[in-house]
Parts: structure tokens; C-alpha cells; sequence
């Protein structure tokens, strides 16, 4: 099918369907064969965005109604070794985790396993008193399950992200300091404030209920089904990188092997392939009944249009929806930016780069894979209005 401008805006961290879901994509037939001519000219764009970014290694994924038609690498996945990016590399994708995370939460709300309604902390909540210091500061036995799912829980900007603090605590310390110390500073539900911790606090959720690791929940309930076997949580150190794993690169002093990623599972500790991304965007239907994917890429109440990159998104729950109808998200973090849209006309991408800006800057590799991704499926004339 194909895809007008306004369809193919990505951004800085998730997808969009918003308006409804695909139909199921057995048999569906892609709309474009990608001719040489077309092939090189989508070659010749990622070539120019690794030489204007300064990006080492590059892995792209492009599918069109859930088949994956175009997987590619460019430059380096080891620039000392001298070995190629190519489509079958593992890469950091960050933030992206969040959609994972959103997709494990919503299959437990399919099985009658949990709510959105359901509250996470205190008497009767699914974590109970397992972290912080009962009785619990003003508004932390009020947050929901969808109060964490929105950013919406209560914890604001004048608290800085807990899960950028104290990285000599594991999760369960990281939580319980975090409830006793810094609690919400304002009632859940009624404020947006995009929070890391949210997310951590929602990984510990899901092993409450299925009683397993949460890699291991998400790679049986969401992962498999999409046919995907080989994404797991990436490891802290260069020696600890998985088989096929590139080596990420930072500006400067920053060193991308001191992030402690496992504590970061469920908000920014996976590892994919391009096309593992695009073949989990494009088979949510294998997880998911359309009603639920409705629920879940329905804009929050209490998230503002804001505009990334370039179009304007709402936050639904774990995604972010564009204006344009597509489903989107972004990550960044220390040598590493990942971008995942899926839009409303059946095409699906991933992009994934083994470097990033230092801060302040850390989105512009991001943005500039936005660009690059809208400008190679442009490439292809039957992609084009």
C-alpha cells in the first residue's frame, strides 16, 4: 500500500495505529518490488547519513504488510576488526524496550491477570509492601497500573529520574529508596512527565505476576509469537556483548560499557536486529486481540501534542502516536540510537546505529535516522503517493 508523506513521520521514541488495527497478515501480498535501481538509491542515502553523523555501523529493516522486504547494514559493526554491519547484528535499541514492556503488560490484561485500574503499591496492590517502607508517603498507594503506562504516576520533572541515580543499587533497592525518598510530588493521573522508573517499576510488575524473569515473560508471550527468538537483555561490559553484537562507540569520554543495562530491562536494556524490531511492529495481532492494540495506542488523557522531530505525537500507553496515524518510538543512550514506526498505510521500519551525540545533543542521530528512514522508503516510487 502506499504511503504518503504525511504518513511516514517517524520520531524521537515510538509508533501509531490510533484509529483502528491491520487486518491479520496471513497471505497479505507486499505492494513494491524493490528494483536495483531503487536499492542503490536507498544504499546511497544511509552512505551519506554515516558520513554526515559520524555514526560507525548502521542496520535498517523495511517490511510492507508484515513481510520484511528490505534488510541491510552499512559500515562498521567493529571498526578495529574491520568487520561490516550486516542485517543479522545485534543492537542496543535503548528506550524502544518501553514497547516491549507495554505489549507484555497488555497480554497479562488479556489473560484477566491484571487491570489497568489495578493498584501497584500498598494493601491490595499487585507489588504490595514488597519495596519501600509502609506506611507509604501521599500518593504512592494511588498509582495504577496505567498511571505507569502513560507517565503519569505522579513523579515530576523536580525529581530527577531515579533510574540515572545510584547505580550501585539493583532494582529492588533502586525502587524501595526511591518510594521512601523522593515519593510523587503530585497526585497520579493528572499530570504527564515522561519517567524511566515508571517502566522499571513495571518490569517488577510482570515478574510479581507470572512469577518468571521478565525477559523470559516478554521472549514467551510476545516475542515468540512474532516469531522472533534471538533478542535478549544486553550485557553491561564489551566482553559481555552477545554473539554478533556490534561494538558501540560515544563521543569524546563518554564510555557506552559503563550503563548498567540489565537494571534497565524493561525501560532500556534490550538488544535486536533491524528486522527483529520491524517483524515484532508488524505481527502485534499475533499477540494481541485488536481491541487490546486499540487500548493501547489510544492517546493518554493527560498527554499534550508535542512535536518530535518532525510531526507532532501524543503519548498513548508505551508508544507514541503520530498525528499522521503511525505508531512510533525512539532510544538513545551512551553509544547507541534506535527508531521503530509502523504506520497507518502497512509499512513498518527500524533503523539502529552503534554511536550517538553526547548531551545536550543526544537526539540529533535520532532525528537524523528519522529523515534518513522517510528518505530511503521514498526511495521506492510504489511507497509514494
Amino acid at each position: 500500500m502506499a504511503a504518503t508523506r504525511r504518513d511516514l513521520i517517524g520520531g524521537i521514541g515510538a509508533l501509531a495505529l490510533a484509529g483502528g488495527v491491520w487486518p491479520r497478515l496471513a497471505g497479505a501480498q507486499p505492494a513494491a518490488t524493490i528494483v536495483p535501481a531503487e536499492r542503490a538509491a536507498m544504499a546511497d542515502v544511509a552512505t551519506a547519513f554515516l558520513k554526515d553523523q559520524g555514526v560507525p555501523g548502521l542496520a535498517v529493516a523495511i517490511a510492507d504488510c508484515g513481510q520484511v522486504l528490505y534488510e541491510a547494514g552499512f559500515g562498521f559493526a567493529d571498526k578495529a576488526r574491520g568487520e561490516k554491519v550486516v542485517p543479522t547484528n545485534l543492537f542496543r535499541i535503548a528506550s524502544v524496550s518501553k514497547v516491549l514492556t507495554s505489549v507484555a503488560v497488555f497480554a497479562l490484561i488479556e489473560k484477566g491477570r491484571l487491570t489497568l485500574a489495578d493498584k501497584v503499591f500498598g494493601t491490595g496492590g499487585v507489588l504490595g509492601t514488597d519495596y519501600g517502607t509502609a506506611p507509604y508517603k501521599p500518593f504512592v498507594e494511588d498509582i495504577t497500573i496505567e498511571h505507569l503506562l502513560t507517565h503519569a504516576s505522579g513523579w515530576q520533572k523536580d525529581v530527577p529520574d531515579p533510574m540515572f541515580s545510584h547505580p550501585g543499587m539493583d532494582q529492588a533497592q533502586l525502587i524501595s529508596w526511591t518510594i521512601d525518598n523522593t515519593p510523587p510530588t503530585a497526585p497520579p493521573g493528572q499530570t504527564f512527565f515522561l519517567s524511566n522508573f515508571g517502566y522499571c517499576v513495571l518490569g517488577r510488575v510482570i515478574e510479581k505476576v507470572t512469577r518468571q524473569k521478565y525477559d523470559d515473560y516478554v521472549r514467551a508471550a510476545v516475542l515468540e509469537p512474532c516469531g522472533i527468538t534471538n533478542m535478549r537483555i544486553a550485557g553491561n561490559t564489551r566482553a559481555e556483548r552477545a554473539r554478533g553484537e556490534v561494538v558501540y562507540y560515544a563521543e569524546g569520554h563518554a564510555d557506552p560499557y559503563r550503563q548498567d543495562l540489565a537494571r534497565t530491562d524493561s525501560v532500556g536494556g534490550w538488544i535486536a536486529t533491524a528486522g527483529d524490531l520491524v517483524r515484532f511492529a508488524t505481527h502485534l495481532e499475533a499477540v494481541l486481540k485488536p481491541a487490546t492494540i486499540a487500548t493501547m495506542t489510544t492517546p493518554s488523557s493527560v498527554s499534550q501534542r508535542r512535536h518530535f522531530v518532525t510531526g507532532w505525537s501524543q503519548f498513548a500507553k508505551g508508544w507514541l502516536i503520530s498525528d499522521g496515524g503511525n505508531w512510533w518510538y525512539n532510544g538513545t543512550v551512551t553509544g547507541t540510537s534506535a527508531i521503530l514506526v509502523r504506520t497507518k498505510s502497512c509499512l513498518s521500519w527500524a533503523a539502529l546505529a552503534n554511536s550517538r551525540k553526547n548531551a545536550p545533543h543526544e537526539f540529533e542521530v535520532v532525528q537524523a535516522l528519522d529523515k534518513m528512514m522517510r528518505d530511503m522508503v521514498g526511495a521506492v516510487k510504489a511507497w509514494r503517493v
